[in-house]
């Protein structure tokens, strides 16, 4: 990653295995998977639109639900358990049928594409949980992350160790062996091997201490800086959406309520209903 690190302190965090070692240069940013403008230069650069459908045959979980997020922003999803967040990132990623809607990345329509297309047209996902091979090494599951390469895989391998330092120490070690944290960078490492243009991640900190999220996030931050999109599920709604350049809330598979993440937060009944008050 170029320029200046965004980590100024550790934050009170004394993990050493999470937080960066210091304020090193970071390297070149993550290369992303073709060019990262908007065809026609209109409309989001990934866009999951007016989408209704479900799973196989059952009735349908999403209701005219859209999501967006342009180049180098973070897009965090939220709302209750069961509204249809992880469906609906699942849609945009292709892994269910939309009835009505549809998906556009960089101005291009993707609907009809298979999830392994999409992964070849620049995109990344990180599901919630199976996101590792453990009882492959660390550097082994960056490798199968670049399956679909055919060029040179070790600038962006180190660039992710740059990113995730201590997967550096442990890249000869079973991915299984590692912490819930640990973990999660090697999933998000693995998703960055394919140089996407847009990441997606599903419930990223889910199963972690507060300590670790912050320093995830953190991370997250970081990749968005290159140029990357983010787009990502959480139930940490307020930690969430403090980083946000948008938000969505879902209930019952619609849109809710659409803003800026700050917007959000500010917003009275957001935060009766959904942030605790």
């Amino acid at each position: 990653m170029s320029g200046e690190t965004p980590y100024q302190d550790d934050r009170g965090n004394r993990d050493r295995s999470i937080t960066n070692p210091g304020p090193a240069h970071m390297g070149d940013p993550v290369t992303t998977h073709g060019p990262v403008t908007k065809a026609g230069g209109a409309g989001p650069f990934l866009i999951g639109d007016g989408m209704t459908g479900g799973y196989g045959r059952g009735a349908d979980i999403l209701h005219d639900c859209t999501i967006a997020v342009d180049t180098g922003e973070i897009a965090v999803i939220v709302g209750p358990n069961g509204a249809g967040k992880s469906t609906a990132m699942k849609a945009v990623f292709g892994m269910l049928n939309i009835h009505t809607g549809a998906v556009r990345l960089n101005g291009e329509d993707i609907t009809r594409l298979s999830p392994q297309d999409r992964v070849r047209k620049g995109m990344g996902f990180v599901p919630q949980t199976s996101n590792i091979f453990t009882s492959m090494t660390v550097e082994e599951n960056l490798e199968m992350g670049a399956f679909i390469r055919n060029d040179d895989i070790r600038e962006t391998m180190e660039q992710v160790y740059d990113l995730f330092p201590i997967l550096r120490e442990k890249r000869r070690q079973n991915a299984g062996e590692l912490s819930g944290g640990q973990r999660q960078q090697v999933a998000v490492g693995r998703a960055l091997m394919t140089k996407p243009s847009v990441l997606m991640l599903d419930e990223p900190t889910a199963g972690v201490s507060p300590i670790v999220m912050d320093e995830l996030f953190d991370r997250i931050i970081e990749v968005a800086r290159t140029g990357i999109s983010i787009l990502m599920v959480e139930q940490n709604a307020r930690q969430a959406l403090a980083i946000a350049d948008k938000g969505y809330v879902l209930v019952q598979g619609r849109n809710a309520f659409t803003g800026t993440g700050q917007e959000l937060l500010a917003d009275p009944e957001v935060r009766k209903s959904f942030l605790g008050g």
